[in-house]
């Protein structure tokens, strides 16, 4: 049997995929079983990560589960078993999600690999479908099912291990989940789809974790959610994002905490006097605001108003003058007229955000939005998400010019090409800034702070000599 690209649910719902983008070899031997043979090696699992940052904690938790068990375990690389973390969200991540899996479906075939498992988001959302047109996978599992997968791989689920997983980002950072799901009602998110409500984890546990990856060398804490803002209502029956971070700040060896996905509506504004009081939470904040057109935040159903966004973020600059805020945008949403984005793109430069990214809206089925037409053209969407950047990019590069001079306590990711790459406070690891350091005349070591002065400024990169 031969699988038409456009016989696949999965890719329908991705509509502009052309099918050059799909090896089709993988679809030549999909289903010819007898010519598949099976490696002699030792089982060695390979777990594979797509997505997000709370993909990549997964997948570090997996492994970790593994390791107690006795398995050898690595990330992304040879293994004759491999995992799969899929990411499930919009429509580019599932489709590297699902060429993903078929890569390894055709390495299987070629008896490179013996079995393959996908775990995730993808999975989540269309699992009957996978299982029914790419049958070539051994199982599949939800977002939930860490038990069950575990068992598929030969190992039983610890639920004394809390924090004992395997990091894979560098060594001076790991990101630290304080809770799982969401309960917000965005029209045109699939997260509750995937990951369901809102679940947060307790402070002590939270504080355990830290305290174990303090002594694995972690110096910078990244915490995520979906909703930072939401943390605690359900276990507390009030937010307690300060109370967390108060308690996460005594925690030896930590220097630096940082905020990412708080949710505009409902912010606890405490934070803020904890951002200001403690030296290790740092001064930046990652909040999603999406819009600003007051049609658009109504159809989105954020919540919230152009007014009181504004309002919010000026408070948050006068509670901590030198904060660093991130956001990001949707454009081409279902009915943002001209005037809508135009709102959005003056906007943008009123508020002149440190850091920006900008992405196309993505018609999610079972979304609320899905109902919606999509009737913003492909190329429409793509403009005003460049018009956009452009603008983004030429407040990044003024905003930069002014640290010419001055000097920053900077941690150092690593080293690439003729430089050492580090950060400041105000820059999270891949999405923002790096400061760049000549590697011919400075020797630096990954993971170190060190003060470095700026000497050089470009749109997204600072050039610096250490003192």
């Amino acid at each position: 049997m031969f699988v038409s690209l456009y016989s696949c649910k999965i890719y329908r719902d991705i509509e502009f995929i052309p099918y050059t983008l799909v090896n089709p070899r993988i679809f030549a031997h999909l289903y010819s079983k007898d010519m598949r043979t099976k490696t002699l090696k030792k089982n060695k699992i390979n777990v594979v990560t797509l997505g997000c940052s709370k993909n990549v904690y997964d997948s570090e938790v997996l492994m970790g589960q593994l390791k107690a068990n006795n398995k050898e375990v690595v990330h992304e690389e040879e293994g004759n078993i491999v995992v799969i973390n899929t990411c499930g969200f919009i429509a580019n991540a599932k489709e590297e999600s699902v060429n993903t899996i078929l890569e390894y479906v055709q390495k299987k075939e070629d008896g490179a690999v013996d079995k393959i498992f996908v775990t995730g988001c993808l999975s989540e959302r269309y699992k009957p479908d996978l299982e029914e047109e790419i049958p070539d996978v051994d199982q599949y599992f939800g977002t939930t099912e860490l038990p069950g997968l575990l068992k598929a791989l030969g190992a039983d689920y610890k639920h004394e291990l809390i924090g004992e997983r395997l990091t894979t980002t560098p060594k001076n950072y790991a990101y630290l989940k304080i809770a799982e799901g969401c309960d917000r009602p965005c029209s045109f998110c699939a997260i509750p789809l995937m990951r369901g409500k809102h679940k947060s984890t307790p402070i002590e546990d939270l504080v355990i974790e830290a305290e174990k990856l303090a002594a694995d060398g972690v110096k910078e804490l990244v915490l995520i959610a979906q909703d930072l803002t939401y943390y605690g209502l359900d276990l507390y029956k009030e937010r307690k994002l300060a109370d967390l971070l108060k308690e996460l700040v005594k925690v030896d060896g930590i220097e630096w905490i940082r905020l990412h996905y708080a949710f505009p509506t409902g912010f606890p504004m405490e934070v803020l006097e904890v951002m200001k009081k403690e030296s290790k939470v740092c001064n930046y904040i990652d909040i999603p605001l999406q819009h600003i057109a007051d049609p658009v935040l109504k159809s989105m159903r954020r919540g919230t108003t152009k007014a009181k966004t504004t309002k919010l973020l000026k408070e948050f600059r006068e509670a901590v003058p030198d904060m660093t805020i991130r956001t990001t945008l949707i454009v081409g949403y279902p009915g943002e007229t001209q005037e809508d984005f135009e709102t959005l793109k003056d906007w943008v430069k009123e508020m002149r955000f440190e850091r920006l990214g900008c992405f196309t809206y993505s018609h999610e089925e079972n979304t609320s939005a899905y109902n919606l037409e999509d009737d913003v053209p492909e190329e429409v969407k793509m403009e005003r998400a460049n018009k956009i950047m452009e603008i983004q990019s030429q407040i990044s590069w003024e905003l930069n010019q002014q640290k010419i001079g001055k000097e920053f306590k900077v941690v150092i990711d690593r080293k690439e090409g003729n430089y050492f790459v580090g950060r400041t406070e105000f820059d999270s690891p891949d999405v923002d800034n790096e400061v760049l350091i000549d590697a011919s005349k400075h020797y630096l070591k990954t993971g170190d702070f060190t003060k470095v002065k700026i000497h050089k400024a470009e749109d997204f990169d600072l050039y610096g000599e250490p003192l």
